[in-house]
């Protein structure tokens, strides 16, 4: 049975759950709890960037309407719609576990203990109320309102952290993985969540082709875009920095983008 660390913060009943599951139980008590977390939000990272280039992929077959319609006939399998839920759950925990890391990195803030609570409890809130909405799937909402909100919102998360951190010595390049980070953390969930409000707009291929034409849903599907390409790069670039043997690779890989 892995034992607790009294002086980690964490709480008992996360010792207690990974108990049911030895192998993990004995690689936390090997590596500590923190290398879990981090090589989680790695893993989830990846995940990600795979399901951008996924998501790219699929809209690409809207230069055929029939082979669109019929890719997105796909999706009301169950075990379509199970997976495509399931992804959610990496992907927010990522997004929420970014703004720990954000708030603990820029900001001071210390107390993981609560903050991983969050973190775990709104994963779970949040693929609450996706099943819920996937379940009903006969809901709309203002696309332009949406937007609106969610943009305003990841624009003030995005500013307030380059408010906190641009005059630092890190690199230009590190300051925008963070920032992007920032609006990545509302701008992700909302696209999870605004499809699925309006499922329409994501499987009709003439919605998805009207929504496209409209220059403020254009821009903030190229910010969407752009950033996570961006921080996922980013990402990817690090882990192949901290893990490829070779140190002329790494060096390569990494040569401008860490922090000095």
């Amino acid at each position: 049975m892995i034992v607790r660390n009294p002086g980690n913060g964490i709480d008992a009943g996360f010792f207690r759950l990974l108990d049911r599951m030895p192998p993990l139980a004995r690689y936390t008590r090997n590596r500590g709890l923190p290398f879990l977390i981090s090589w989680a939000h790695r893993l989830s990272g990846v995940l990600l960037v795979v399901f951008v280039w996924f998501h790219i992929y699929t809209l690409s077959f809207l230069a055929s309407v029939g082979a669109y319609a019929d890719k997105m006939k796909l999706y009301d399998l169950p075990v379509l719609t199970f997976i495509e839920w399931a992804l959610a759950l990496p992907v927010i925990f990522h997004a929420l576990n970014g703004g720990r890391l954000i708030l603990y990195e820029s900001f001071r803030f210390r107390g993981d203990e609560v903050l991983l609570k969050w973190v775990a409890g709104l994963s779970i809130l949040f693929a609450g109320i996706l099943g819920v909405l996937m379940r009903m799937g006969n809901q709309k909402v203002s696309e332009v309102f949406f937007w609106l909100m969610a943009a305003a919102a990841a624009l003030s998360a995005a500013y307030g952290l380059y408010a906190r951190i641009w005059r630092t010595a890190h690199r230009w390049t590190w300051k925008f993985q963070r920032i992007s980070g920032a609006f990545l953390l509302v701008m992700v969930p909302a696209h999870f969540l605004f499809m699925h409000l309006s499922p329409q707009v994501a499987k009709d291929a003439g919605e998805v082709v009207l929504r496209m034409q409209n220059l403020w849903i254009k821009l903030v599907d190229v910010a969407l875009l752009a950033s996570a390409l961006y921080h996922g790069g980013y990402g990817l670039i690090s882990i192949l920095g901290d893990y490829i043997g070779s140190r002329e690779v790494r060096g390569s890989a990494w040569r401008g983008l860490s922090s000095p």
